[in-house]
């Protein structure tokens, strides 16, 4: 569970109520149904016109990613190449055969099976990075779809607005209503910017994040290979690989490697 999508999450919606009940008015002031339909369903909707319905639905598990906290195993990844550096050195790559059918990480898996078959370096980045690429480019489709959401929102949300302005408007004799009716059509506009700015901007941030991380690690588990198949030091590989680690995983590594 990431805690920092879930305080977050909770945290701001505390906040809001807290402005609404320090204002004098109660929770029921602030819910209508329809505006909330017209927000979320309306636009969600919309949302679906612009692509598949699979997609649409899917967006769900998508914000869902958001409460999980990726593990890429960083740390795990420098310690594995390092031992495949070691081994390969010692006795050649085709060594390396054995290690892979134990190998979970169908990434370096990959990209280990080239080299061990012998393809040319510059081939075996190429053919990683274009995988690096392929994978980057389906979550950006995933944010886009997010992006959409977000952006579609608050339209509905002043949609929502002017229709009951002019429900509102085609009974302005009736004095006593239209405050209330005012009210309740600009219940949506705040409705639209919640669902943008309290939910959908911060989890597409945190996606564009996770996605960067990832790429990072993959682009980490290619200079790997490509150094194990250059022939360099096992340890000169690990000094290699620390640079892309957090400052405090890489005092924990260089500490190991220290050690040794």
């Amino acid at each position: 569970m990431d805690l920092g999508t879930l305080v977050g999450v909770v945290g701001a919606l505390a906040m809001m109520i807290f402005g609404v009940l320090s204002g004098g008015s109660g929770l029921a002031t602030y819910a209508d149904l329809p505006s909330l339909l017209i927000v979320v369903l309306g636009s969600w909707f919309c949302l679906m016109a612009s692509c598949s319905i699979g997609d649409a639905v899917g967006i769900f598990k998508i914000l869902g990613l958001t409460f999980t906290v990726p593990n890429y195993g960083e740390k795990g990844i420098v310690t594995k190449l390092m031992a495949f550096s070691d081994k390969a050195r010692r006795e050649g790559l085709l060594a390396l055969e054995e290690e892979l059918e134990d190998l979970d990480d169908e990434f370096m898996k990959k990209g280990l099976r080239l080299v061990v078959d012998g393809t040319d370096a510059a081939i075996v980045r190429d053919l990683l990075e274009v995988e690096v690429s392929q994978m980057q480019d389906r979550h950006a489709e995933k944010v886009t779809g997010l992006s959409m959401w977000a952006a579609l929102a608050p339209g509905f949300g002043m949609l929502g607005t002017v229709i009951g302005l002019i429900a509102m408007m085609k009974n302005l004799e009736d004095k006593a209503s239209v405050g209330p009716n005012m009210a309740v059509a600009l219940i949506t506009t705040l409705y639209g910017s919640m669902i943008a700015n309290w939910m959908l901007m911060p989890m597409i941030s945190k996606l564009k994040s996770n996605d960067a991380k990832e790429a990072m690690v993959r682009e980490m588990v290619i200079e790997g290979i490509l150094s194990i198949q250059a022939g360099d030091n096992p340890r000169i590989l690990g000094m290699k690989l620390v640079s892309y680690l957090s400052p405090a995983d890489k005092k924990e590594v260089e500490q190991e490697l220290n050690d040794k």
